[in-house]
């Protein structure tokens, strides 16, 4: 194997599979699927889809155990709802810390389980998703630039200097992410974005939000189905 992608079936890890795959080829691209005990396991379901759907070798890992104690919203158990409010409102409620849905230390937790899994499949590079809107605000600390270079570094070293990480999108915001997948012929249709567990994407959750608008500035329609989307609101 050439590159393992950290691999949810949301839409930036499908773009990101979609670039290991045409970099590599199928044969050479380990998909990694982690379960953390998030409401929404069809991105689970998603995963396997498109793994099928690219040809690619698809690994799971349950991490759940690790945020059982967590609040956060995104995970099964918490005390409060995902938020159907973007990423602004959000940040002022907050006051400049990291939002509800903020799964602790997420990233670096699957990062650092993906090094030890790219390592043991001969792989020499991992792609992440992460892109410069999440980062905005602080709103996902461990979506940014810093963090990206820290732990890029970290697991460069600790592997002997035999792993890379590869964050394509790091500094793009999410209309290039779209740009990018539809350059690629990505199945925009068959991912799954929001952080709701229901049948139907909800159209209103921060993730809904983004991707909708990031879509519609590309000149796009979103081609999932929505419960109600957020600009429905307002029209």
């Amino acid at each position: 194997m050439k590159a393992l992608v950290c691999f949810s079936g949301g839409l930036d890890s499908t773009v990101c599979l979609a670039l290991a795959v045409k970099k590599y080829g199928s044969e050479e691209v380990l998909a990694l699927s982690i379960y953390y005990g998030q409401k929404h396991k069809k991105e689970m379901e998603a995963s396997e889809k498109l793994a099928e759907y690219y040809g690619v070798k698809r690994l799971t890992l349950d991490l759940g155990e690790i945020f059982k104690d967590s609040n956060c919203t995104l995970l099964e158990g918490a005390s409060e709802e995902v938020p159907h409010e973007d990423y602004a409102e959000q940040l002022k409620k907050t006051g400049g810390k990291p939002v509800n849905t903020y799964v602790p230390f997420r990233n670096g937790l699957f990062l650092s389980s993906a090094a030890s899994v790219a390592l043991s499949h001969g792989c020499s590079e991992i792609y992440y998703g992460a892109h410069a809107d999440d980062a905005a605000g602080n709103a996902y600390p461990d979506t940014s630039v810093s963090f990206n270079k820290a732990i890029s570094d970290a697991i460069y070293i600790g592997s002997g200097e035999e792993l890379k990480i590869v964050a394509p999108f790091i500094d793009k915001s999410k209309v290039q992410v779209v740009a990018t997948g539809t350059e690629l012929g990505v199945p925009f249709e068959l991912t799954w974005s929001c952080y709701e567990g229901h049948d139907k994407a909800c159209g209103r959750c921060g993730t809904c939000r983004d991707r909708i608008a990031a879509f519609e500035l590309n000149g796009l329609t979103d081609p999932i189905e929505y419960e109600m989307r957020f600009d429905d609101d307002i029209q």
